[in-house]
């Protein structure tokens, strides 16, 4: 369970929706939240694996070699 506050503003825009399409608020939160927080997720991984190679954690792959691995 979650309860959030939001701007008049945003929650008027919510409410229109809503109402336009017959879905609910918390439809619309609900999918809202599901797809930012995957691409949260993606940019923390991305900026891990940045920390990782900038410290010699990890290694890259020069793009010919990938190439040449699955003949592309």
């Amino acid at each position: 369970m979650l309860a959030i506050r939001l701007p008049a503003d945003i929650e008027g825009r919510l409410d229109a929706l809503a109402k336009k399409t017959g879905r609910t608020k918390s439809f619309y939160a609900r999918e809202a939240i599901i797809e930012y927080l995957e691409e949260l997720e993606d940019v923390y991984l991305a900026e891990q694996r940045l920390e990782d190679i900038r410290a010699g954690r990890t290694k890259t792959v020069p793009i010919d070699e990938i190439m040449e691995r699955y003949e592309v």
